[in-house]
């Protein structure tokens, strides 16, 4: 197993002339060691992985637990905790998002924010109760960037495919346990990681989509993008959402 012993962060660059503010040429080397402070760690998930940690003989309890002390890539130092999947051994349905929120992070639950409210009113319209569901994210901790010195707020950042690949063997383990009829993906960024780069969500949200070594998958966008919608466009946006819903729910009723 490989050291989990904490890197050093990005390195800084000191004015060699007391407190005076750096020089343009200090500017330059100083945002030249942070490009390659990100390179070397874009370089070091490539060589991680959450496959180190999956237990030999895995459940979703054996998955949790060892989940929780993952390191197979460097968000664990910006999560709280992993967010790990809830739901039944057995679900006919998997929800798959693609990472947890701030709010997730925190309680250390999936969709438990705005989005989770959002999308358990849609499924409450569509007939499906939540209980009844699986869900989960594409990658487990929560990556955010903070905005200016004094802000306390910490603001989503999409995970990278570096970061994606790294986290993928908790997902493939969590599909192949529960072996759900329907994945249905929130956002664009679940549903490229499992059915490839060339989906489009806007050309092909709710259809069902047959992906080799998986299950049937369906697409929708992420709640939270429904939430950032313009308020004269937010009712349409909702609707639309609950409608792609209510297809996945027929899908199951039809493919039972």
């Amino acid at each position: 197993m490989r050291s989990t012993a904490a890197r050093p962060a990005g390195r800084r660059v000191s004015s060699s002339r007391g407190g005076a503010a750096p020089t343009r040429t200090e500017r330059v080397v100083e945002r030249r060691v942070e490009r390659d402070t990100e390179r070397d760690t874009e370089r070091d998930v490539e060589r991680e992985s959450a496959a180190d940690y999956i237990p030999s003989r895995p459940t979703l309890q054996k998955l949790r637990v060892a989940a929780a002390g993952c390191h197979g890539c460097h968000l664990w130092r910006l999560g709280t905790q992993t967010v790990f999947g809830e739901g039944p051994s057995r679900a006919r349905l998997m929800i798959v998002g693609e990472q947890p929120g701030d709010q997730e992070d925190r309680a250390g639950r999936p969709f438990v924010g705005p989005s989770g409210s959002l999308l358990e009113a849609a499924l409450a319209e569509a007939g499906l109760d939540r209980g009844d569901v699986y869900v989960t994210n594409v990658v487990k901790h929560f990556k955010w960037e903070s905005r200016g010195e004094k802000s306390a707020r910490r603001i989503h950042k999409t995970p990278n495919s570096s970061e994606i690949r790294a986290c993928r063997p908790w997902l493939d383990t969590e599909i192949r346990l529960v072996r759900p009829a329907l994945l249905l993906c929130l956002g664009a960024t679940a549903a490229k990681a499992l059915v490839g780069n060339d989906f489009r969500i806007t050309r092909e949200r709710g259809k069902p989509v047959t992906v080799p070594e998986f299950p049937t998958v369906m697409a929708t966008v992420h709640p939270s993008a429904v939430l950032r919608t313009p308020r004269e466009s937010r009712a349409k946006a909702e609707r639309a959402f609950v409608a792609d819903i209510e297809r996945a729910a027929r899908w199951l009723g039809e493919n039972g």
